[in-house]
């Protein structure tokens, strides 16, 4: 299989799920007063990003799923690197990490919904 044809490589880089050419998102995920706004087709193909109103509400399990790995991430991480490290710090750097990381995890939550119900079915040349 071709790296271009896999869906890990639509979520690595925000591309549409379909054609693995057009952007997904309008802009970067820290661009936030545009943040998670998709464009409502694929700028390549034309297909249509959204199959029914609410169709992103899911996103929030798969958000809430990046959020919890994070976390505990950072935490195991905190207890190999500083084992020594207080209550209170430990805090801090967690919740640094999920408001800074928020925007990408939100970004991240939205593309992996899409890949779940989109399969990939290569580029069109022409909008449908």
């Amino acid at each position: 299989m071709e790296w271009k044809a896999t869906k890990l490589y639509s979520i690595l880089n925000f591309t549409c799920p379909y054609c693995h050419e057009g952007a997904f998102f309008v802009s970067h995920p820290y661009d936030l007063a545009k943040a998670g706004d998709l464009h409502p087709a694929c700028p390549k193909c034309g297909r249509k990003y959204s199959i029914e109103p609410g169709f992103y509400y899911g996103a929030m399990y798969v958000a809430y799923a990046i959020g919890v790995a994070m976390c505990v991430s950072t935490w195991v991480a905190m207890m190999v690197l500083a084992p020594h490290l207080g209550v209170l710090p430990q805090i801090l750097i967690i919740s640094s990490v999920m408001l800074f990381g928020g925007p990408l995890f939100y970004a991240l939550s939205k593309i992996i919904w899409a890949n779940l119900f989109f399969t990939y079915e290569g580029p069109s040349g022409t909008k449908a």
